[in-house]
């Protein structure tokens, strides 16, 4: 059985014993300062699609050049759009859906993102990933590429990870 366990949820106890799981609670939730995404309203998929739609635009691309990665209606918790683009102006074109999503109040990976590699935004409860990589993201109805062709791909999903307790676990060492 493999573990994945996040460097906030380890403590060392004074008697030596490691606790993994979920960190103690915070002592008052009024004492904590809200991050720019726990004060943003809850998002539709309309609202993400019209989102997706106006960064498009505003990076200089029709949006009826691309098309959905996801049909209306299909799925109220994922939503995207891939089009074929030129390899030569695609890293522009990703910057300039980038830089409308931060100005509408998209907060950027707090890890920070390569800016040559995809990129990920939340807000609302939803994710967004900006991809210029990746002939697999695409739908299997997409023609090939040429060598001077990738992919611009803006897909986006509604994540409540909230909900998931993360299992406690004590251990003795020695």
């Amino acid at each position: 059985m493999a573990a994945v366990v996040l460097p906030d949820h380890v403590r060392i106890q004074d008697d030596g014993r490691i606790h993994l799981g979920a960190p103690a609670p915070m002592p008052s939730l009024s004492a904590v300062a809200p991050t720019p995404e726990s004060t943003s309203p809850p998002l539709t998929r309309d609202a993400v699609d019209e989102v997706i739609r106006t960064a498009v635009s505003a990076a200089g691309l029709d949006p009826e050049q691309g098309r959905p990665t996801v049909a209306v209606g299909a799925n109220m918790n994922r939503t995207g759009w891939v089009a074929v683009r030129e390899k030569a102006a695609a890293q522009s074109e990703m910057d300039a859906v980038c830089a409308e999503l931060e100005r509408q109040g998209w907060t950027p990976n707090p890890n920070g993102d390569r800016p040559d590699a995809s990129r990920s935004y939340k807000r609302g409860g939803w994710h967004l990933l900006v991809s210029t990589r990746g002939k697999t993201q695409a739908p299997s109805t997409t023609s090939a590429l040429t060598d001077s062709q990738t992919y611009l791909t803006l897909t986006g999903l509604q994540l409540d990870l909230s909900d998931i307790p993360l299992p406690e676990i004590t251990v003795r060492i020695g």
